[in-house]
């Protein structure tokens, strides 16, 4: 069936959220800060990982670096872009909207914290459009299913600490995603590999950023480094 590894990994968010949720009242304090830098540390590292493949190459015996000039280029764009449309802003104001719409007792900052974080760390990176792509046109759904015990996880230690507002990240993951599954066969004749390889090079900086707002709770308004990943895509038809 074709979408089911979208519908799979929405209801992860869910579970994996709600399971969160369930945990959070009988979690202390001092745990929760813990977790959370756990997973901090662990999304950079991810998005370390993920940076470097697309920063540094092996020629013959040397170590040399390519897409340094692209990923600052993209960086600055997309973050002038999304500055001026200030997408933070907006996503914010959606996350509090679901607030006040489900009425729940979440602090404003909380809820919109939860749902913001979380939707850029589970819609941001390759394996949501590849693996909605594979869903679509191949009828292979393993990798979103992957994808799903991921962002299961993720989820459930997210709203552990930010609470209910991380299950709301459900709602742009499965409109993602789904457009994408819905669209893949008029996309993949766009996107080359390399469009794909540099789409989720500066995906994973992104994601490091995430990493650093949960471990130094910093307040870098990541949302507004989105553009940076369509430059991304821009880009990659030149070069």
């Amino acid at each position: 069936m074709t979408g089911i590894g979208t519908i799979v990994n929405t209801l992860a968010v869910v579970v994996g959220g709600g399971a969160g949720l369930l945990l959070r009242s009988g979690i202390r304090e001092r745990f929760k800060e813990t977790l959370l830098q756990a997973l901090g540390v662990s999304t950079m590292f991810i998005g370390i990982s993920g940076a470097l493949r697309g920063i540094f190459v092996v020629d013959g015996s040397l170590l040399d670096t390519r897409n340094t000039f692209l990923m600052i280029i993209c960086l600055v764009l997309g973050a002038l872009f999304g500055e001026w449309i200030n997408i933070d802003l907006l996503m914010q104001r959606l996350g509090n909207f679901l607030r006040r719409k489900v009425k729940v007792k979440d602090e404003e900052n909380s809820f919109a914290e939860g749902f913001v974080t979380t939707t850029i760390i589970i819609c941001t990176g390759a394996m949501a459009i590849v693996g909605s792509f594979q869903d679509a046109l191949l009828g292979d759904h393993s990798m979103l299913f992957a994808k799903s015990a991921l962002d299961g996880v993720i989820a459930a230690i997210l709203a552990s600490t930010y609470g209910v507002g991380v299950l709301f990240s459900a709602i742009p993951l499965l409109v993602y995603q789904g457009s994408l599954t819905i669209l893949a066969a008029w996309i993949k004749p766009i996107l080359s590999d390399l469009m794909l390889f540099n789409i989720s090079f500066i995906g994973s900086v992104l994601v490091f950023l995430i990493g650093v707002n949960m471990f130094f709770e910093k307040r870098i308004r990541i949302a507004n480094f989105l553009p940076a990943m369509i430059f991304a895509a821009i880009l990659s038809l030149f070069i």
